[in-house]
């Protein structure tokens, strides 16, 4: 009887370890919802969720409300810094622009908004990346209107149905083709001498730091190519002062909704006095000392051809290298 009964015990909690084995892990990600991401398989919700959490958190300058990875990593404005610093400390409001996206297969989320500060209301983009039920990555560009330029002072970003557009499955591309022709975007632009590198819809336009900068008749005046679209502008070599467009990263690709993210630098080594338009018009480069840009530019891609841009840079000083990258 007691070998009976001892069977039987060893039998059942055998059963019990089992049934424990095989019971999905369940971690908390933001608003108490089940976090996928500790099984590697946060979906577009569960990171909509981080990202909400991380606004939430911004908005009331609170950093220890995040759950972040023992390694995280944060920077503002392409410098590394501890999260809290920086915008966290002067932060008094979000906008109204909500542009999200979402890339399940590299657990990383995309924004991009309006930040309000102490004097300020500034365009920004953000990137997070979330692993095992945590954010292990913050990546922010806040272009601060004291900046100068065309850029308005306070910017208004209206929605773009475009960019929230599922793409039909027969109109999309795979994430290594999408990835190439923002590539080939870029290689457009360095040196751009009029020939084109990637493809673009009939239609597209760009819209840097809040201001449209295609098909835009009032720009005219102070940027002559506005009235253009992206492709005419690039055939006419108007961009010949961009010498290099360098430590190109594409963390981002929104497959279902054609999206993907790039983060770079464009250098201008000032060294181009006038050249020669592809129309045989001659002009003078606007860039005459060495400076950088450093950007976060989201595309949309349907068809295989640039449907929409939306850009959000800064400047920073020449050859600035990216924490991002070991060089």
């Amino acid at each position: 009887m007691q070998k009976k009964a001892f069977g039987a015990a060893l039998f059942l909690a055998a059963i019990a370890l089992s049934g424990m084995l095989a019971a999905p892990s369940r971690a908390r990600g933001s608003n108490g919802e089940r976090d996928a991401a500790a099984s590697g398989a946060c979906d577009r919700a569960c990171l909509y969720g981080f990202l909400d959490q991380y606004l939430a958190a911004l908005k009331a300058k609170d950093p220890s409300r995040l759950p972040l990875t023992k390694g995280f990593k944060y920077t503002e404005n392409n410098v590394a810094m501890k999260i809290g610093d920086g915008v966290w400390g002067t932060v008094t409001g979000l906008g109204d622009y909500n542009l999200r996206m979402a890339d399940t297969t590299n657990g990383q989320v995309g924004f991009y908004g309006v930040v309000q500060e102490t004097n300020a209301t500034s365009t920004f983009a953000l990137r997070l990346k979330v692993e095992d039920g945590k954010i292990s990555e913050a990546e922010t560009l806040i272009r601060r209107t004291e900046g100068g330029g065309p850029f308005p002072s306070k910017p208004n970003l209206v929605d773009k149905p475009v960019l929230n557009e599922i793409v039909p499955p027969e109109n999309r591309r795979p994430r290594e083709r999408m990835i190439a022709l923002v590539d080939g975007y870029f290689s457009t632009l360095q040196l751009n001498d009029g020939a084109l590198f990637t493809q673009f819809d009939d239609n597209c336009n760009r819209v840097e730091n809040g201001l449209q900068t295609t098909h835009n008749p009032d720009l005219v005046k102070s940027i002559p190519v506005s009235i253009m679209g992206c492709a005419e502008q690039f055939k006419l070599g108007n961009y010949r002062y961009d010498d290099r467009v360098r430590d190109r990263r594409y963390p981002l690709v929104d497959e279902e909704r054609g999206l993907v993210m790039a983060a770079g630098f464009i250098d201008h080594a000032g060294r181009l006095g006038s050249y020669t338009l592809t129309d045989g018009r001659v002009v003078n480069s606007p860039m005459k000392i060495p400076s950088t840009l450093c950007l976060l530019e989201l595309f949309k891609i349907r068809d295989g051809k640039i449907q929409q841009i939306e850009a959000v840079f800064i400047g920073v000083p020449y050859n600035m290298p990216s924490p991002w990258i070991q060089y």
